[in-house]
């Protein structure tokens, strides 16, 4: 069993170091961004964390804001992708500002990924296990095909995450997830729409 405590150090150094090191990349993404998104770099939202406790996740603002007359449907549409944000997305730094998630405690390096709090009531009792640890920036389930997989797909891989919780499986996960990265491998499930809204086991 991974020690808890060693987890943590661990999360705790290498986002300190991360940051560190990406300043530069973070710091001139924030400056275009205020321009793009008329002063909003940055996208906060309520997530679910370890045991379902909520906290707010931080990522830079890629979207445009929903229009009141837009549909519910289009909040996962393509089209609302910023030019910029098209280019975060692709490289996946959208993610990077994740690592003060990181190093607050709210967050792991590997974990589940933290999906919507209105998912929270939909979850069956196996799925509920993905919440007894951090959510992580990647995960097992994005290293298997992150969007490109069905959500069902999705919990199976968090759950066995939960269930072989290692040290090396971390490093596994971390490795495969820059090569994703590198070839750009299941960001969307086509050229027109992220991952869709889940609507439960129903």
């Amino acid at each position: 069993m991974y020690n808890p405590y060693i987890k943590r150090l661990l999360d705790f150094i290498c986002s300190l170091l991360g940051l560190l090191l990406l300043f530069p990349v973070i710091f001139i993404l924030v400056l275009v961004l205020i321009v793009v998104n008329k002063g909003e770099p940055f996208f906060l939202q309520l997530r679910p964390g370890k045991n379902g406790e909520l906290f707010k996740i931080i990522k830079f603002k890629t979207m445009s804001d929903l229009k009141s007359s837009d549909s519910k449907d289009k909040e996962h549409n393509i089209s609302r992708i910023t030019k910029a944000g098209a280019f975060i997305r692709k490289y996946s730094l959208d993610e990077v500002l994740q690592l003060i998630n990181v190093l607050k405690g709210d967050m792991s390096l590997v974990g589940p990924r933290p999906l919507l709090v209105e998912y929270l009531p939909l979850y069956n009792d196996i799925q509920k296990k993905r919440h007894d640890v951090r959510p992580g920036i990647t995960g097992w389930a994005q290293v298997k095909g992150r969007n490109a997989i069905s959500w069902n797909q999705k919990f199976e891989y968090d759950v066995w995450y939960v269930e072989h919780l290692s040290f090396v499986l971390d490093v596994k996960i971390l490795f495969l997830t820059i090569l994703k990265v590198v070839k750009k491998e299941g960001v969307n499930t086509n050229q027109n729409i992220t991952m869709q809204a889940w609507k439960g086991n129903g």
